[in-house]
């Protein structure tokens, strides 16, 4: 009859613990995205750099000698990401895609394709790791952040890690927060018209919120076409990290300290994809979609504030002026790739 009793009382049991273990890591990084979110909406910063920088500042947090708030973080920037990514898929429809035109698409997911390759060769020729390569090559390629967030959940981990994803997170959002100034410069001097533009603008620069504010700046139809060519990127994630995830599988070693190979589908692509389908069928409603995009990008900057709490200022810095070079290359190469690609298509 006890046994009984303790296995009623099992699932609000776990609950309790879950709570009580995860509780305080998971307020403070939701209380440092809010603080970032007020720090954007007030002075123009970017709010993901903002999450980025505060959560650096609380690191002592997720030292292992600090007792409760370590497991929480460390659940909000693994768990609470993973959420993220995957309602991304309810902003993601095959009409968006359709709209554009076979030829535009072509240029956009080439343009994914080899910005990746060329940081797995650039990672090479430095003399930085493959898994350096990918992250920051598909962080520039897809969606600045949310993509150097997702692919390092698939990723075999080392010692560098958590250095390299923050480092990649800030400089992607760094380099997106330049673009949006630079960029809409280069297509007046380029004489672009608004559809050119648009492609341009979200063909190229890393991080959503600055490719809507570089092409609403150019003008409503550019703003239009840059976000739509921005979600076709992020429709890239899902192919891409399932690629990745099946590579890393067949020919990645692993420690016993890593545990066993990930699935070759990891569970938040699968729900990235399922999302990404009942958008395209019209079963979820705008108002729905909307509120998912929503709650996606406030999960995905609470995780970024946690993810800076697991990483030390010192450790960034430790990352070498040979990374800076590639993760500039790679802006650098896809920019100049998209440009190429719409002087062939439209010239």
């Amino acid at each position: 009859m006890m046994q009984a009793l303790d296995a009623s009382r099992t699932p609000l049991s776990w609950a309790q613990d879950f709570v009580r273990k995860n509780g305080h890591g998971f307020l403070i990084s939701v209380v440092v995205a809010v603080a970032a979110q007020f720090l954007s909406e007030h002075y123009g910063a970017p709010a993901m750099l903002m999450a980025l920088l505060l959560g650096i500042a609380f690191h002592f947090l997720a030292e292992e000698d600090t007792g409760s708030c370590k497991a929480g973080i460390d659940f909000t920037a693994r768990t609470v990401l993973r959420f993220g990514v995957a309602l991304l898929g309810a902003r993601i429809s095959v009409e968006l895609m359709v709209g554009l035109g076979p030829q535009l698409i072509a240029v956009v997911i080439t343009g994914v394709i080899l910005t990746i390759l060329f940081g797995l060769l650039g990672a090479r020729l430095l003399g930085r790791g493959w898994r350096f390569g990918v992250l920051t090559g598909g962080s520039v390629a897809i969606c600045g952040a949310s993509a150097a967030m997702a692919l390092s959940a698939i990723l075999p981990k080392n010692e560098h890690s958590e250095r390299n994803l923050i480092f990649t997170v800030l400089s992607v959002t760094v380099l997106s927060t330049v673009a949006m100034i630079a960029y809409p410069i280069l297509t007046e001097t380029f004489d672009f018209d608004d559809q050119i533009s648009g492609v341009f603008l979200g063909g190229t620069i890393h991080d959503v919120a600055q490719v809507v504010g570089a092409g609403f700046s150019v003008s409503d139809e550019a703003g239009e076409v840059a976000t739509m060519v921005k979600l076709i990127r992020v429709a890239m994630l899902a192919p891409v990290v399932l690629v990745i995830s099946t590579l890393v599988r067949r020919y990645a070693e692993f420690s016993e300290e890593e545990g066993k190979r990930p699935p070759i589908l990891p569970m938040f692509v699968v729900g990235f994809l399922i999302f990404a389908t009942l958008n395209s069928l019209g079963f979820i409603p705008e108002f729905i979609s909307s509120a998912m995009a929503s709650l996606s990008r406030w999960a995905l900057l609470v995780s970024i504030a946690a993810v800076g709490m697991k990483t030390s200022l010192k450790r960034i810095l430790d990352v070498g002026g040979q990374a800076i070079a590639l993760i500039v290359a790679e802006t650098v190469f896809i920019a100049v790739l998209v440009l190429a690609g719409v002087y062939l298509v439209h010239f």
